[in-house]
C-alpha cells in the first residue's frame, strides 16, 4: 500500500503530464521537484538574470510547499543546480534572503544543461 499523495497547484508551473508530480508528500515529508524561472501563467521562462531567475525558482517552491501543508521555513534540504558557476555568487546573494535563521543542508552543482536552457533549477525537500 502506497503511502504517497501528489501535490499540485496552478500557482506553480504545472508538471509535464505523465512524467512527474510537482511535489510528493509521503511520511510527513515533501519531495519537490525542480523548479525552474518559469511563470505559471505563461509556461515561459520569466525574463532576466541569474537573480531574477532564482527568486523565481524559490517563489514557485514557495506555493507548491505551501499547497503541500509546509512552507520555506519547514525546508530540510536544498539542491541547486546552476549551468555555469560563474553565477554562483549572484544565486547566494539571493539564496540567502530565503529560509530564516537555520538555512537548509544543501548541494550546488554546475550541470552542461538545464530545461529550457536555463540558469538554475532548485529542488527542495521539507517537513510538514
Amino acid at each position: 500500500m502506497s503511502n504517497k499523495t501528489a501535490v499540485f497547484t496552478d500557482k506553480a508551473p504545472k508538471p509535464l503530464p505523465g512524467i512527474y508530480s510537482q511535489a510528493i508528500v509521503s511520511n510527513g515529508v515533501v519531495y519537490c521537484s525542480g523548479a525552474v524561472p518559469m511563470d505559471p501563467a505563461t509556461g515561459k521562462l520569466i525574463e532576466g538574470d541569474i537573480k531574477a531567475h532564482t527568486h523565481q525558482c524559490i517563489k514557485n517552491l514557495s506555493h507548491i510547499l505551501e499547497e503541500a501543508g509546509s512552507s520555506l521555513d519547514k525546508v530540510v534540504k536544498v539542491n541547486v543546480f546552476l549551468d555555469n558557476m560563474d553565477n554562483f555568487a549572484d544565486m547566494n546573494s539571493v539564496y540567502m534572503q530565503y529560509w530564516g535563521e537555520i538555512k537548509p543542508a544543501r548541494t550546488c552543482v554546475a550541470v552542461k544543461t538545464l530545461p529550457l536552457n536555463t540558469d538554475v533549477e532548485i529542488e527542495c525537500i521539507a517537513t510538514l
